[in-house]
Order: C-alpha cells, then sequence, then structure tokens
C-alpha cells in the first residue's frame, strides 16, 4: 500500500483509502464465510429485545466483558504508593507486561514492574528458583527500599508458598535479612483488582505491624492523634489524594496517607528519570499503627484491610467513594469528629460554591435517566451524587459487586423518590449492560472507556468516569472526592449533556430551533 514520504497518512485516511477498502471487502466476501446482510440485520434487532434480554440474564457458565480486572493489577496499585517500592508480581512476564501498560495508558506515566517470569517449568517444579533469581536482580538492578511481593494465577494454582520462598530468598542471599519484602497472595481466577488492592495492603500493613514474618517482634501500640487516609482502587488518586492533602491540611489534621500515588504517575519532565517519586515512607507505614484512627474512601476496596487496622486497636470508618454535598459532608465531618477539630470557614465556602453550581445547572440533569457501571464503591458514590442532582440511576451495575453492595444500593434508591425506578446489578458484565440499555433506554451511561462501545452499539451518549480511561488524558489528575471534586463530576456530566444536545439540534431548518449559544 503507497505511502508518500512527504505527506505520510495517518490510520484515520490511511485505511479508508481504495486499496484497503477493496482489500478488506475481498477478504470478507473469500475467507469469512459472512451470512447474509439481511440476517445479521435481524439478529441485531432481535438482540435488543426483551426476549434476548431474558435469555442474557439466563446464563451462567458465560462471562463477556466483565467490568473489572484481576487482583494482582490492584496489589501493584496498592505498592507503588510507598516509598521506592518496587512491585514484584511472582508469576509469567505477559501479566506484568498487561499491568504495567494497563497503568500506564491510563496515567500517561511509566509504571515499574517486575515478575519472576514463570514459564512451563516453574508451572510444574514451583517457581523457588524464579523467586530467587527475580528477587536478587530486581533489588541489585534496580535499588528499591522495599519489594512487595503479589502472585498471578500460575503460583496460585501450583500453591508456591511466598513466606517460604522469600526466606530461602534471603538464605541464599538474594537480599539482605532485614530487607522489607512484605507479600499477599493474589489469585487472578477469583476476586478482582480491589481485591487484590485490599490484600496486597493488609499484607504490607501486617508487615510492618506484626513482626515482619516473625523475623522480629510485633510493634506496641502507643496511641497519638494522628489519622490515617486509605484511599483504595482509584484511577482519579493523582488528583483525589492532593485533593484530600489539601483538605486535611486546611483542617489542621496530624494524617499519614497509606499508599500516595500522586507523585509516582505524575512525575515531571525535566531531564531527570523517577522509577521512584513520593509515597508513603516505610517508617510512616510502621508508624500508622499507633494513628487515632483509619478512614478509608472505598468500603469495598478495604474489606480486610479496615477490620485488620481495627483489631489493632484504632477507630474506623468507611466511606463509598463519596462524590457531592451531602458525601462530602458525611466525609468532612467524620474527618473532624476523629480528629476533634472545627471545620474550617473556607471548607463552607467551598461548599457553597457546590451547590450554587448544582442550582445553576440542576435543570438540564432533572429528571433525566443514566445507567452507571463500575467499581462497588464508585458506582455507589455517581448513583447517589446523580440523585442529589435530580436525576434517575435506572441502572447500576458492578461486575465486582456482591449482595450485600446491592442491597446497599436499594436502600439508598429507597431513600430517595428518584430511585423509584432504580435498580442495581451485581456481578453482571457488559453485555449484560447492552442489554439493559436496549429495554431500559436511559438517557445517558456512565463508565470507563470501554463503554465506548456500548455507545455505538446502543447509541446511548457515554460519560466518561471510571478506571481506565485510555481514549482521553489527563482525567486522572482532576479530583473526584471534596467540593471541588463534585464540582468537577458536575461539570463533565454537563458537558456531554450539552454536548449531545448540540449533536442532536444542529440540522438547518429541521432540528436548529434548539441549537442554542445559551444553555
Amino acid at each position: 500500500m503507497p505511502q508518500d514520504a512527504n505527506q505520510v497518512k495517518d490510520h484515520f485516511e490511511l485505511f479508508r483509502g481504495e486499496e484497503y477498502t477493496d482489500m478488506l471487502a475481498k477478504k470478507k466476501a473469500e475467507f469469512e464465510n459472512p451470512h447474509p446482510a439481511e440476517e445479521v440485520a435481524k439478529v441485531r434487532e432481535w438482540a435488543k429485545t426483551e426476549e434476548y434480554k431474558d435469555l442474557n440474564f439466563s446464563r451462567e457458565a458465560l462471562t463477556i466483558n466483565p467490568a473489572k480486572a484481576c487482583q494482582p493489577l490492584g496489589a501493584v496499585f496498592a505498592a507503588v504508593g510507598f516509598e521506592s517500592t518496587l512491585p514484584f508480581v511472582h508469576g509469567s512476564q505477559g501479566c506484568v507486561a498487561y499491568y504495567r501498560s494497563h497503568f500506564s495508558r491510563h496515567f500517561k506515566e511509566p509504571t515499574s514492574c517486575v515478575s519472576s517470569s514463570m514459564t512451563e517449568d516453574a508451572a510444574v517444579f514451583g517457581g523457588l528458583n524464579n523467586m530467587v533469581d527475580g528477587l536478587a536482580n530486581a533489588y541489585n538492578m534496580y535499588k528499591p527500599k522495599m519489594i512487595a511481593v503479589s502472585t498471578t494465577c500460575m503460583a496460585e494454582v501450583i500453591g508456591d508458598d511466598l513466606n517460604a520462598y522469600i526466606k530461602t530468598a534471603k538464605e541464599k542471599e538474594s537480599l539482605p535479612q532485614e530487607f522489607d519484602v512484605p507479600f499477599a497472595h493474589t489469585p487472578a481466577f477469583v476476586g478482582s483488582h480491589i481485591t487484590g488492592y485490599d490484600n496486597a495492603m493488609k499484607g504490607i500493613l501486617e508487615h510492618f505491624w506484626d513482626g515482619k514474618a516473625n523475623t522480629v517482634d510485633k510493634m506496641v501500640r502507643e496511641p497519638n492523634g494522628k489519622i490515617n487516609f486509605l484511599g483504595g482502587f482509584d484511577g482519579y488518586a493523582v488528583g483525589n489524594l492532593r485533593e484530600v492533602k489539601r483538605i486535611f491540611d486546611m483542617m489542621k489534621i496530624e494524617y499519614t496517607i497509606l499508599g500516595d500515588q500522586s507523585d509516582v504517575w505524575d512525575t515531571p519532565t525535566d531531564g531527570e528519570f523517577r522509577m521512584y517519586d513520593g509515597g508513603t515512607t516505610l517508617e510512616d507505614a510502621a508508624n500508622a499503627l499507633h494513628a487515632k484512627a483509619t478512614i478509608s474512601m472505598q468500603q469495598y476496596c478495604t474489606e480486610k484491610t479496615l477490620p485488620f487496622i481495627a483489631n489493632h486497636g484504632q477507630e474506623t470508618a468507611a466511606f463509598n467513594h463519596p462524590i457531592g454535598v451531602e458525601a462530602t459532608d458525611s466525609f468532612i465531618m467524620e474527618v473532624a469528629r476523629l480528629a476533634g477539630v472545627e471545620i474550617p470557614d473556607e471548607l463552607a465556602k467551598e461548599r457553597g460554591r457546590l451547590v450554587d453550581a448544582i442550582a445553576d445547572s440542576n435543570a438540564h440533569i432533572h429528571g433525566k435517566k443514566f445507567a452507571i457501571y463500575g467499581d462497588p464503591d464508585l458506582a455507589y458514590g455517581l448513583a447517589k451524587f446523580v440523585m442529589e442532582l435530580g436525576g434517575e440511576p435506572v441502572v447500576v451495575l458492578a461486575t465486582n459487586g456482591g449482595k450485600a453492595w446491592a442491597a446497599k444500593m436499594q436502600e439508598l434508591f429507597d431513600s430517595s423518590p428518584f430511585g423509584a425506578n432504580c435498580k442495581a446489578y451485581p456481578g453482571k458484565d457488559l453485555w449484560h449492560m447492552r442489554s439493559l440499555l436496549f429495554t431500559e433506554k436511559p438517557d445517558f451511561l456512565i463508565g470507563n472507556t470501554y463503554g465506548k462501545y456500548l455507545e455505538r452499539d446502543t447509541g446511548v451518549p457515554l460519560i466518561r468516569i471510571g478506571f481506565p480511561i485510555f481514549d482521553r488524558h489527563h482525567k486522572h489528575r482532576y479530583p473526584v472526592w471534596g467540593y471541588q471534586g463534585g464540582l468537577n463530576v458536575l461539570v463533565t456530566i454537563l458537558d456531554r449533556i450539552f454536548e449531545h444536545m448540540d449533536a442532536t439540534t444542529n440540522v438547518p431548518s429541521k432540528t436548529d430551533y434548539s441549537y442554542d449559544i445559551i444553555r
């Protein structure tokens, strides 16, 4: 296929050229054994019906495009939030390439992570040698202060013992005996990325607080007035954690962010490569034991970690990805209560500005129907905010949500007239969502980048909020938590509504009677 070196065509133009369209048409006709176009169209229309939806929801042994990732992805997320920490995944190279690329495509930053490079022989005989050599290489080449180990399916199926393997690696002098190597078993065939985050975070705290796998004495808690903060697995970690720190500083609170990814995924371009940047110091991670209380911003991301912390004598509080006025009010008031401080006037002003913005724009959202999907906490937080704006979250789906989450969603729906016709769908995937978009006919869809295929199939406009966002840039730099974060989410929703208004009212003399300059 010819290209002109002086004017190279990009893929938008290149694949629409005659040479390519002819080639692809020939390939389809001669090699793909296509069905008649009329039959394809007939089946496509049938797949939009209630009958098809009933069949779709009756499937049990098949998942199609789940809205979740696997445990080790969440374990890597947790690990990179600590100072000079290198995530080490005991498994195959291909898995780790996926984790690194997934984060790099979302955050637009390099993501450091290594693998023990297990192959067929390790799958049969165990991965001890891979662990011994891998830890030695990682320690000597990348000079971390801590290596956080997690696992993939291969290591879990054969039952590799991480604790024993790490101790053996130290005995073989792969790394010093006192070097910190917390670990967590994170089998990818159960749970999801939020489970992996939870397991890894608990593993790191357990390492420091409970005697480093019985190699030193357990720490003794000496309570102080500090507050620990857990953000959970969050695609907006860069913006959100900076916003939380700004709020805590404004409230004059002593705090520790447990897992701070805000710098490592937002490094400057200034001629210096930073494999590690920022993060919770290892000293702070250990001393977090002494805090008065720990707050989790995402209940379902910390189902093991929070009870572990509570068992060490701390008060705990959990939220569900709070977005908007009421949810942020609850968060701020709980923080103030736990820390024993007053809420500053400047924060009250920020609240008033969000209320004012909602009042300015409420008419454009009131009564509109939304379908929402994402992690359980995010889906809950978005649904609550949509109802606060006067919208109706008629479909809320979380592939990694369970019965308890669905019950909590129903309580939320029951609390407002805007939830009267709404329903939660735990454990369902995006092919279920496709049927629901056809049959429930929401006005807008809220979800991550993968929702663009649903938008194309169903015509329901997509509002991109969640993880991952691959096809839009820098969304992770803006918070969705706090009053300022609520304003950002409000603007994101409104912009898509207005874009859709313009796109559907722009035909001269036919629909442009609503093609307004002022909205």
